[in-house]
């Protein structure tokens, strides 16, 4: 039954991104969405009411500080390609998850990825994600106070 849950709404986008209501498109959908939640295999988990109000800030809080380090990462890699000595010095560093969930450790990824000059090459079993960085001449810093804001809020979305 909770695969069901899960398909209806990735169904449901697939409609609506597509705007194609014709009886094969919604057989697409459907087979699509059901391999999607064979891939992805969600658990089923109990709901709280009283943890949504919560789960929904940290969403949003999220997504607004996502949106602000692309602008500013944005901001940093044009200022270096810009720049004629091209200041770079890149490396890979290792950034500990520290996520209790596969979906957090994933999303974090995903949001290091999205950021210009930065991308997730790898996760070990322990959930140490190896980041390529155009600028890893001061990591630690840099790193860990971004990492925590992430794990913060993930851990209120997906407890």
């Amino acid at each position: 039954m909770h695969y069901l849950l899960f398909m209806f709404p990735v169904w449901l986008l697939y409609m609506l991104l597509t705007g194609n209501w014709a009886l094969n498109n919604i057989l697409t959908g459907l087979v699509l969405a059901g391999l999607v939640a064979l891939l992805i295999r969600p658990q089923k988990r109990p709901f709280s009411w009283k943890r949504l109000p919560d789960a929904l800030l940290a969403s949003v809080i999220y997504l607004v500080r996502l949106l602000w380090d692309l602008l500013i990462s944005g901001l940093q890699v044009a200022r270096i390609v810009l720049t004629p000595s091209l200041p770079i010095k890149p490396g890979i560093v290792a950034i500990p998850a520290k996520c209790e969930s596969d979906w957090g450790v994933a999303l974090s990824a995903h949001a290091i990825t999205l950021t210009p000059g930065e991308m997730v090459v790898e996760i070990d079993d322990d959930g140490v994600m190896y980041t390529h960085m155009l600028d890893a001449s001061n990591p630690d810093e840099q790193v860990e106070a971004a990492q925590n804001i992430r794990r913060n809020l993930l851990s209120r979305i997906f407890v």
